[in-house]
């Protein structure tokens, strides 16, 4: 039997005909396309899962600073105000954690982007509370690897061809339907997680100061990480996406098509022509050019 899918209905099919989570779908998939064997995929998924921690744990504990000055230090800074946070400590602490990585990102720092490097965050700081072990978040990260497989396929994950909605909010929805899978939803519950997540952020512009994945890209991982753990927790209380998943995925195609280039990860348009935004431009490239 093939396991090969291309769109979320495709997907769900196939879980529904083998009863298989959407995680095991997507090892069997992997397999059979990389003609890699099981554990060799798997003991991958550990090495970015290991990767990701680490990142993790690496820029809550060390103040980052790029070499702009644009970023660095906040995630410490959130993280330390996690117990008075209006939102509550826990999600406090998984956006605190969204920056960190975001961070170390900018920072030259070693990380796995998927496709942005806050969603890394949501399972791993949700793992304490619910008890995932290590093979459980790879689990979720073959179950994320499916959703960006379809968004990929069928819309796109790059902010250059379809604006931030591409990377955030491909981010945001492979950490919700990966949440909401391991926390027991089924596989279409799961993707209608990913469905809510991806509109929350529809139309997002990709506009970074200066060129740079630094502003206000780092604080819209940590946006997209609340809205990650927002859509599960919407999915597992019974709520569904009247929209489908795939007709989701379709509307963000046509709306990064409709986005005008200056807001495509140009520079050129939204925060990045901002006065203080072409001020920051200059004084960066004086610098540059001494």
């Amino acid at each position: 039997m093939s396991y090969a899918f291309s769109t979320g209905r495709e997907l769900i099919a196939l879980c529904e005909k083998e009863n298989l989570t959407i995680a095991e779908v997507m090892i069997r998939r992997e397999a059979e396309t990389s003609e890699k064997t099981r554990d060799e995929l798997v003991n991958e998924m550990f090495e970015n899962l290991l990767t990701m921690q680490k990142s993790i744990r690496f820029g809550l504990e060390e103040n980052q600073q790029t070499v702009t000055g644009l970023a660095g230090g906040n995630a410490e800074k959130l993280m330390a105000y996690a117990e008075k946070a209006n939102m509550g400590r826990d999600m406090a602490q998984i956006c605190a954690a969204a920056l960190a990585v975001a961070e170390v990102n900018a920072s030259m720092g070693r990380i796995v982007a998927a496709p942005t490097a806050g969603a890394s965050a949501v399972l791993v700081m949700c793992s304490e509370k619910h008890g995932f072990t290590d093979r459980d978040l790879v689990n979720g990260l073959f179950t994320a690897g499916a959703v960006g497989v379809i968004i990929a396929r069928n819309a796109s994950i790059s902010g250059a061809e379809g604006g931030c909605q591409a990377e955030i909010g491909s981010a945001s929805a492979m950490a919700a339907a990966a949440l909401a899978e391991l926390c027991g939803a089924s596989p279409a519950a799961s993707l209608s997680a990913a469905a809510m997540a991806v509109k929350n952020i529809l139309g997002l512009v990709c506009d970074p100061v200066a060129g740079l994945v630094e502003c206000p890209c780092i604080k819209r991982n940590a946006m997209g990480a609340a809205n990650a753990v927002l859509a599960a927790d919407m999915a597992l209380a019974g709520i569904s996406s009247i929209i489908p998943f795939d007709e989701v995925v379709g509307a963000m195609r046509s709306v990064g098509r409709l986005m005008n280039v200056d807001l495509r990860e140009t520079a050129r348009g939204g925060l990045a022509a901002t006065a203080t935004a072409l001020e920051i431009t200059k004084n960066i490239s004086m610098e540059n050019e001494d």
